[in-house]
């Protein structure tokens, strides 16, 4: 499983370079900035210290969706309660979800708003689920680099963990194909006067484990049997 983390916005040159300094200090590498601000000038190399390379190795992109095309699992990080999404999941609880889905993901993105407004509903739309920093009070809040380096710190133990699994073939079920099913098997229900109903289920959809996700992979395949013989 690789984890990237994502950018939006970064303005602060300051900021990105302590970000990459975090990754790099809990053993990640994959940094992904979306439209940000100078983030190879000396401002942000100063910051990185001895972590230029993860700047210099970062991935820019001018939109989000571009951003996370190879990601089968994106993770938004906000303390805000948004009606885009009902579940927020604290940070301590983020690295046993992700051990639960097994082989059913490979790549895990953790996406951080800009500097002044966090994540905004467009953004939070893309995301599986949400996950916040739980704080003593609300303010002053975390900033991003700040944040970077809590999450860094506690997925850090999935760097470590080697879970030796079967070769999964191409074909077989992940949550992706399984995501991109379901939603598919929803539209065909004509669930668009029902809109709220279907985000809902699609956002329980991403708290299931590998096995859940085997299982209803298999239903879907059975429906889709039936439609054929039919």
């Amino acid at each position: 499983m690789t984890i990237s983390f994502i950018l939006v916005q970064p303005s602060t040159p300051e900021n990105i370079g302590a970000a990459a300094r975090a990754m790099k200090t809990m053993g990640f590498a994959d940094l992904r900035l979306v439209d940000p601000g100078d983030h190879l000038g000396d401002r942000a190399r100063w910051m990185a210290h001895s972590s230029e390379d993860i700047l210099e190795n970062s991935k820019v992109f001018t939109n989000l969706e571009n951003a996370i095309k190879d990601i089968d699992f994106l993770i938004g990080t906000s303390s805000k309660k948004r009606s885009v999404k009902q579940d927020n999941y604290p940070i301590r609880g983020i690295p046993q979800l992700l051990n639960d889905k097994g082989s059913s993901i490979r790549s895990v993105g953790i996406l951080f708003g800009t500097e002044d407004r966090g994540l905004s509903n467009e953004h939070i739309a893309h995301c599986d689920i949400l996950s916040h920093i739980p704080l003593k009070q609300s303010q002053p809040s975390l900033n991003m680099a700040q944040s970077v380096m809590v999450y860094a710190y506690e997925l850090s133990p999935l760097n470590q963990i080697k879970i030796r699994r079967k070769p999964q073939k191409v074909n077989e079920a992940s949550y992706r194909s399984v995501k991109e099913n379901i939603a598919e098997f929803l539209n065909r229900l004509n669930l668009h006067s029902r809109l709220s109903l279907k985000n809902r289920i699609m956002e329980r959809l991403a708290a299931l484990s590998e096995k859940d996700i085997h299982l209803i992979q298999s239903i879907l395949t059975d429906l889709r049997k039936q439609d054929k013989s039919c």
